[in-house]
């Protein structure tokens, strides 16, 4: 039975995140965590991000920086990897993350700083050594 709630946030899902990305957590769901995986794409995904009321921009700018406030690093570097996507650009992850600093505080937004750098040096092709000089 068509599921639409779960068909939109799949789509979204795929918009946002990339195929290759759904495609290798898809391949990883087990029977343990296949409920937790409707879950999230039927409602993050389905439920929230398909809101016509904030851009895929915003609402990745959004998801930044709550993730570094509450230090969800991995999912940070992940979403960070996903504005390519999105359209958010360097310039609105680094505003993001300087109300992450006010709000949230400055040793949440330098460790994010630090995984969006990574992130961008590995988009870019570059590593650490030649990010810094």
């Amino acid at each position: 039975m068509a599921d639409p709630l779960h068909d939109q946030g799949m789509a979204v899902r795929r918009k946002v995140l990339g195929d290759a990305h759904v495609d290798r957590a898809q391949s990883r769901t087990t029977e343990f965590d296949a409920p937790f995986q409707e879950f999230i794409t039927r409602g993050a995904w389905g439920g929230v991000w398909s809101r016509p009321q904030l851009t895929h921009r915003e609402r990745s700018m959004l998801t930044i920086a709550l993730l570094a406030a509450l230090g969800h690093h991995e999912e940070l570097a992940m979403h960070i990897r996903a504005t390519v996507n999105t359209g958010a650009t360097p310039e609105d992850i680094r505003e993001a993350l300087l109300h992450v600093a006010v709000y949230a505080g400055v040793p949440a937004a330098n460790a994010a700083f630090a995984i969006a750098k990574q992130v961008f040096a590995e988009r870019d092709g570059l590593d650490d050594r030649e990010e810094t000089k």
